[in-house]
């Protein structure tokens, strides 16, 4: 059974309360009152019919990623029993030209170590870890989130289990100022160049492909800024990182983290979020 909030509850009956006195006050009958005309509705009007598709596509990136997790026991099957430390430093074992020396996130190899115990927590690069079934089996699914120096992009990931193995089904890297679950899916906000704006990615479970596949971008307003311009969608994936993790089940597990890369996806610095924009 459904249950309402005691809060939701609350105003419903304020609002009834407040209905009625209104009601009450000015005497009405209770009939209904004219809206006004209605718009005339309009089909889509097709534009080109003729036109012949582009050779190729407007974006080149991949809409879904997925590798198992070398050298990362899974305990009973349980995704909680993974420590989030081992699964970013497999990453960084996974992906040396990017986590290397010369590499674009390399500054993040030293400050993952601060992450262990007797470290400097404030330099760990780790958010919180959060379980959740994302995948629809019935099993929780961990979903991490690391900072990415020297570029200050966080780094979203999610992993399952499957036969055994612990299996990396999104990998994106973002300046994301909030990420949210909700059911099958991992919504990545990211700041836009125009203020008052932001572009929202979504990311959604895809049991054939068995990985979090890109589904939608949208550019919203916020609030503030100018209104010069009017909120759109489009067909890439998010491009722009920071950090913050907001909703889902809080991790009871040692420090946490996020997004793609760990074998047969491509290395972070090839997430469709860098050039989608």
């Amino acid at each position: 059974m459904r249950h309402v909030r005691p809060v939701r509850a609350a105003l419903a009956a304020a609002v009834v309360a407040l209905l009625s006195t209104t009601v009450a006050g000015c005497g009405d009958s209770g009939g209904l009152d004219a809206a006004g005309a209605t718009p005339t509705a309009t089909s889509p009007a097709k534009l080109w019919p003729d036109l012949r598709p582009a050779s190729s596509p407007a974006f080149p990136y991949d809409v879904a990623n997925r590798a198992i997790v070398k050298g990362i026991p899974v305990p009973g099957d349980d995704i909680r029993a993974v420590d989030p430390v081992d699964v970013v430093e497999a990453e960084i074992a996974a992906h040396p030209d990017d986590y290397g020396s010369k590499g674009a996130y390399h500054a993040t190899v030293d400050r993952v170590k601060e992450c262990r115990p007797g470290g400097d927590r404030a330099r760990c690069p780790l958010l919180k870890a959060y379980y959740r079934d994302l995948t629809g089996d019935g099993r929780d699914d961990l979903t991490l989130g690391f900072r990415l120096f020297p570029t200050n992009q966080t780094a979203v990931r999610v992993y399952t289990v499957e036969n055994h193995r612990l299996v990396q089904v999104l990998a994106d890297n973002d300046a994301i100022v909030g990420v949210e679950l909700a059911g099958n899916t991992v919504i990545e906000r990211s700041p836009a160049e125009i203020p008052g704006y932001e572009y929202r990615t979504t990311w959604t479970w895809d049991p054939e492909q068995r990985a979090m596949v890109f589904s939608r971008d949208e550019f919203l307003r916020t609030g503030g800024g100018r209104r010069s311009h009017t909120p759109t969608s489009s067909a890439s994936p998010s491009a722009y990182p920071s950090a913050l993790m907001t909703e889902g089940t809080p991790s009871v597990a040692p420090p946490p983290s996020t997004s793609p890369s760990a074998s047969t996806s491509p290395p972070p610095s090839a997430s469709p979020s860098a050039s989608a924009r």
